[in-house]
């Protein structure tokens, strides 16, 4: 685990308990609905691994119309906040991190991150996205969404290091600051990721997040 990995968890651990204000921002509003209604009619009747689910926000949406969902995260902090969400039917967890998939002892129809792929090295984006495939079954349906660079509006990049990784100053309401990877990888960029393993490709850039999936060959 590197420097970063730690970084990063111990942040997103800290702020498990007030993350879900990024779904509150005025100018979010209209790229959120659209994409509350459009991720889950991706998974009717699929089984869903989510990685990264983190407050279960996304969760919340795709667990009602999918076959089934695990829901997985680094940290138990941000998982134990989907318990106190008002569910119908309750959501299945794990703590799992996302470099280790490869743990998980069954293979999925379809699978989910938001918010995540940014946080990923570039030079760690190919090997990760190659290892999706060893727990999806042929076809299954992989989408991931992030933040646009309209992000970098409120969270400017401060840093950028010698791979090419941008990296934010991010402050947490006790005051401490965390310097905290965020890459914005182009829609070339992710087509050339998944070429040769996927098919079905589909990139949409909204305002605030763009979205991608493809299907697994």
């Amino acid at each position: 685990m590197t420097s970063h990995d730690t970084e990063m968890k111990r942040y997103y651990r800290d702020r498990a308990q007030v993350y879900d204000r990024v779904y509150l921002y005025p100018e979010r509003q209209q790229d959120l609905r659209f994409l509350e209604d459009y991720i889950p009619r991706q998974f009717s009747g699929l089984q869903v691994l989510e990685i990264a689910a983190g407050t279960g926000y996304w969760s919340q949406f795709i667990n009602p119309v999918a076959a089934s969902l695990l829901a997985t995260d680094a940290t138990a902090e941000a998982l134990a906040q989907i318990e106190k969400r008002d569910l119908a039917q309750p959501i299945a967890t794990q703590v799992l991190d996302a470099y280790k998939l490869s743990d998980l002892s069954t293979r999925f129809s379809g699978l989910f991150s938001g918010l995540w792929l940014s946080h990923i090295p570039r030079q760690q984006l190919p090997a990760f996205v190659r290892s999706l495939n060893g727990i999806l079954h042929p076809g299954a349906t992989v989408l991931f969404i992030d933040n646009s660079a309209a992000q970098c509006e409120r969270l400017p990049i401060t840093y950028t290091d010698q791979q090419g990784n941008s990296f934010q100053n991010r402050v947490l309401d006790d005051g401490s600051v965390h310097q905290v990877l965020k890459n914005f990888p182009s829609e070339n960029e992710l087509m050339q990721l998944t070429q040769t393993i996927g098919y079905n490709h589909r990139y949409m850039a909204l305002e605030h997040f763009w979205l991608f999936q493809y299907q697994i060959a």
